[in-house]
């Protein structure tokens, strides 16, 4: 493994970043003491930042010493999750409710490593630009930090993301050129029938059968309307009805999300849906309301920068450790944002299986977004070298 030796001093001095955020955890735009702490480290290494984008945003600035036009992004997520730790190590969180469930601490920490070390040894041509992002999870923020003229102000060639990737091992990357992860969408489906004596059914209209029935069509729409080469997901994780054994209830309400890999599914699935829902409830005398939500689009690579990502990962870990043609996942990102507005991709760092927790980890799997999840602190060497190796490359192409 070729890792840059300043990184690897710094080994303990970045996991001790990683693990006063991970203590620390802050929601969806209330990361303001990540951020502070952030911009301390960049302004500390003598890189100029920009602060306020997407509300807590950090941008550091770090330009070679040779004049280029050249620059690229790199971007990592500061906020945590709502949901309780069950770790008892001295860094789990301090914050009842909340936790960094899904390893943005380390995410943060590699880029800062990464920043550090460029900041020592600018002899290269460009810019590099590092991004702190508010609110990934579920919040939108690389869409707030673009509406807020991330793009314009910092102008990029390209941009690179990177996320932790739990049972993948220590040592290896994936990625793959197109879809890598899904969009995510949510529904709310409000059916209104007539309530009535539940022994008296007639003398109403039935919302919950109606319910029962079309709960049934919407499948319909993932098994005959969409292509089956191009996957998807139509789950209703949610049907809200009724209050008393003997009463037929007036309204029923079903909730679930939708999942693609391409926005044209997205738009079969959103408009078949409504058909579905409106015949149905019509055929049943129901009346419906369909709440559609698009959150985030899904996260295609750029196929250039994806081969491009895949040869700087062999180059630091050998090709037996790279896989360049990885499953995608119907899990979301709202990096997807930023490669609809610039080319760059998205890939994927082994987290290892959770041998590396301390004593007093959870009884739980070490698996995103589980109460017991840590992020491992041996990847911090490697996910900032990548970092590096990848923006002097980029910066260095003919």
């Amino acid at each position: 493994m070729n890792l840059l030796e300043p990184i690897v001093t710094w080994r303990e001095e970045i996991a001790a970043l990683r693990r006063d955020i991970h203590a620390h955890p802050e929601l969806a735009f209330e990361e303001f003491r990540t951020a502070d702490l952030v911009a301390k480290q960049l302004q500390d290494w003598g890189i100029e930042i920009d602060r306020g984008l997407g509300g807590t945003g950090v941008v550091g600035i770090i330009r070679g010493s040779r004049e280029s036009a050249r620059t690229l992004g790199l971007r990592a997520d500061l906020d945590a999750l709502p949901m309780q730790e069950v770790n008892t190590f001295p860094h789990a969180s301090k914050h009842e409710g909340k936790m960094h469930a899904c390893g943005h601490d380390g995410h943060t920490a590699m880029l800062l490593g990464a920043a550090r070390y460029l900041s020592q040894h600018r002899d290269f041509a460009g810019t590099v630009y590092v991004i702190f992002q508010p609110a990934e999870e579920g919040g939108g923020g690389a869409k707030r930090m673009i509406d807020d003229g991330l793009f314009t102000r910092f102008p990029m060639d390209a941009v690179f993301g990177m996320h932790n990737w739990p049972g993948m091992k220590v040592g290896q990357f994936g990625l793959t050129a197109g879809p890598i992860m899904a969009s995510s969408n949510e529904f709310a489906i409000t059916i209104r029938g007539k309530g009535t004596h539940a022994g008296m059914p007639h003398l109403g209209v039935d919302p919950v059968m109606t319910a029962v029935q079309l709960a049934q069509s919407l499948q319909t729409i993932i098994t005959r309307n969409r292509n089956p080469l191009d996957a998807a997901v139509l789950s209703i994780t949610q049907i809200h009805t009724g209050s008393a054994d003997n009463v037929v209830p007036n309204e029923a309400i079903m909730r679930g999300t939708v999942r693609t890999f391409t926005l044209e599914t997205l738009d079969l699935i959103e408009r078949r849906m409504n058909d579905i829902a409106r015949h149905t409830c019509e055929a049943l005398d129901c009346k419906v309301e369909v709440a559609f939500q698009r959150n985030y689009p899904p996260t295609i690579n750029h196929a250039a920068e994806a081969a491009f990502c895949a040869d700087v990962m062999r180059d630091i870990v050998g090709p037996d450790n790279v896989n360049d043609h990885v499953q995608p996942t119907m899990g979301a990102e709202d990096f997807a944002f930023m490669l609809q507005e610039k080319p760059g991709a998205y890939v994927w760092i082994g987290n290892g299986t959770g041998d590396h927790r301390d004593i007093g980890h959870g009884a739980g799997p070490c698996t995103l977004h589980n109460g017991s999840y840590d992020f491992n602190d041996d990847l911090l060497p490697l996910g900032a070298t990548y970092w590096v190796q990848l923006a002097l490359k980029w910066l260095a192409r003919p």
